[in-house]
């Protein structure tokens, strides 16, 4: 039994078919792991939901910003971006079971057997991984509850940018969403900025990736995706970055966990 773990998809069906037959991926035996985003750039978002749905336990996904802007953009809240190519999944069939699944899956995940933790953008440097887990679970229970579009409706919006305990519980679900799905750059004290999506090397000096800020906690392995500007390059010890910018003409990246192994598979730029 094998744990492989694989960047964003962003509809990049064709790449993860390459990497799964590569590593002859049996869902009878092994184990797959996706950092979110399933959906929006590339050209078979559709292809990528039914595939991950169809190996059923055998996959385990955290949700990323764009999987959660689609579910917006599907119940009339958001707006579809000029790059997304998401119509497949907006007119599709079965397009009601689609987004059933997506918006009941987890923003932390974790590997009993093997240790790690995954979201998609990372965990803040405010909070340890209890915090991480009661906040993660709060915003899945709001998704999965008959409240979720008027949920979706409130995610949106930069503030806070730092959390609080004496927060509102909007301000709560606001900040847990953004450090989840869209947090990089984080100020000294842990404030989160969204301004800045760029390499380290072009960050402002202020400014300090959250993984650098969590050197204070004794976290298991964490595994994220979102930022392809990495290029799947974390400087930290037992922190992964996946994304490799598969959708932005760079690759999408499986890592096998039990070997320590990455295989990559070129990808066209399929984003403008």
């Amino acid at each position: 039994m094998a744990s492989y773990l694989i960047g964003d998809l962003q509809g990049c069906l064709k790449e993860l078919d390459l990497l799964l037959a590569q590593v002859a991926f049996n869902p009878s035996r092994d184990t797959l792991w996706l950092t979110g985003d399933l959906v929006a750039r590339g050209p078979d978002s559709l292809g990528c939901l039914r595939r991950v749905i169809g190996l059923g336990n055998a996959a385990t996904t955290v949700l990323g910003n764009h999987d959660l802007h689609l579910l917006a953009i599907a119940h009339g809240i958001g707006r579809p971006k000029p790059a997304d190519r998401i119509d497949d999944i907006l007119h599709a069939a079965d397009r009601a079971d689609l987004l059933y699944w997506l918006r009941h899956q987890p923003l932390l995940a974790e590997h009993e057997q093997q240790g790690f933790v995954m979201t998609h953008a990372g965990i803040p440097p405010q909070w340890d991984l209890e915090q991480a887990r009661t906040a993660a679970r709060r915003v899945e229970a709001e998704l999965s509850s008959d409240q979720y579009r008027q949920r979706l409706r409130q995610m949106y919006g930069d503030q806070p940018d730092h959390w609080r305990d004496d927060l509102s519980p909007l301000e709560q679900l606001r900040f847990s969403i953004n450090a989840f799905t869209r947090m990089r750059l984080c100020h000294p004290d842990g404030r989160l900025d969204f301004a800045n999506k760029a390499t380290l090397a072009e960050a402002p000096e202020e400014l300090q990736p959250w993984f650098r800020l969590r050197a204070g906690y004794q976290d298991p392995p964490l595994v994220f995706g979102h930022w392809a500007a990495l290029e799947g390059e974390c400087d930290i010890a037992g922190i992964h970055a996946l994304d490799t910018g598969c959708v932005w003409g760079g690759s999408l990246t499986l890592l096998h966990w039990e070997s320590g192994e990455r295989l990559s598979t070129p990808c066209p730029a399929y984003a403008g």
